[in-house]
């Protein structure tokens, strides 16, 4: 039988536990925590910021119940938000570090959606993870912020697996770099690419955490991450606007992705995004000498 070769070069099975801990600088202990849930109201809550009014019974929450989650701890991890929601398209509890893979992946067998397929023409989406509802603007603003992490990088920048996720707004995907309308995606968003010799994409905008290309001093799984951007969108017209954020693998249902997003920012006031903690970087960067010594490199 003939056997996929994408699919061989990118199945692999790798889960991590629910919680790492590490010292600080100041010798106490410090937990990056992520406690499953796909309690859609739950999720809401969590981001739930100044101004916002969320209108009752519209929150729904689509995808398989380990693939989103609550987070502690990010900011020592190094991602640059402390706390918030995480939506993935495995599992929540695998992103936890330290980098141990270039495969993570847990496919959940769930459908990918048409607002995602629509952001990369040409290409499935599976394993989609949604959670939407509508809300009402004080302020008649919208902001929050977020990280955007994947297994997909660095072997897969500018391949046809592109993971891919977006934020709706009133079917408006206002998941941006900064300063323009080009989506955030692996694509976009990068260090490049070293087995297929393709240039960066903003990589002012990037963290490597991949061990084996030079990164990994983050505790986290992903293999590399965004800064902290902010969604934002001004001047809302009054009444009432629905916002689907959503998030599916690309192109096959394997190598995982994820979206963190900061809690309370979900505002019609532009908050400032938590500063990544110095001492959690120390921590971890000395976990880079040791504990990234195991990954295991993907055959390609």
């Amino acid at each position: 039988m003939k056997i996929d070769r994408k699919i061989v070069q990118k199945a692999s099975m790798l889960l991590t536990g629910t919680t790492v801990f590490f010292l600080g600088a100041t010798g106490s202990v410090k937990a990056f925590d992520i406690t499953p849930t796909s309690n859609g109201e739950t999720l809401v809550d969590n981001i739930l910021g100044e101004g916002i009014t969320v209108v009752p019974g519209s929150v729904s929450y689509t995808g398989a119940e380990c693939a989103s989650g609550t987070f502690t701890g990010g900011a020592a991890s190094g991602i640059g938000i402390e706390s918030g929601i995480l939506l993935t398209t495995g599992c929540a509890t695998d992103a936890a570090g330290p980098n141990t893979s270039d495969a993570t992946t847990t496919s959940n067998g769930f459908f990918g959606d048409s607002d995602l397929n629509a952001l990369i023409p040409g290409y499935m989406t599976y394993d989609a993870t949604i959670l939407e509802f509508d809300f009402e603007s004080e302020g008649g603003d919208l902001f929050f912020n977020y990280v955007f992490a994947s297994e997909e990088y660095n072997e897969y920048v500018n391949s046809s697996f592109n993971d891919v996720f977006g934020f709706f707004l009133n079917g408006v995907n206002i998941a941006l770099i900064p300063g323009t309308d080009t989506p955030v995606a692996i694509n976009t968003v990068n260090n490049g690419n070293p087995f297929g010799g393709i240039n960066a994409s903003n990589p002012e905008l990037y963290n490597n955490n991949d061990f084996s290309d030079g990164g990994g001093s983050y505790n986290i799984e992903y293999d590399g991450f965004t800064n902290v951007f902010t969604a934002k969108f001004l001047d809302l017209t009054p009444g009432t606007h629905t916002i689907k954020l959503a998030i599916a693998d690309a192109g096959d249902p394997f190598l995982d992705s994820g979206v963190f997003i900061q809690a309370n920012s979900f505002s019609d006031k532009k908050g400032v995004p938590e500063p990544t903690s110095v001492f959690g970087l120390l921590a971890v960067g000395a976990l880079g000498a040791t504990a990234f010594k195991g990954k295991q490199k993907t055959a390609r």
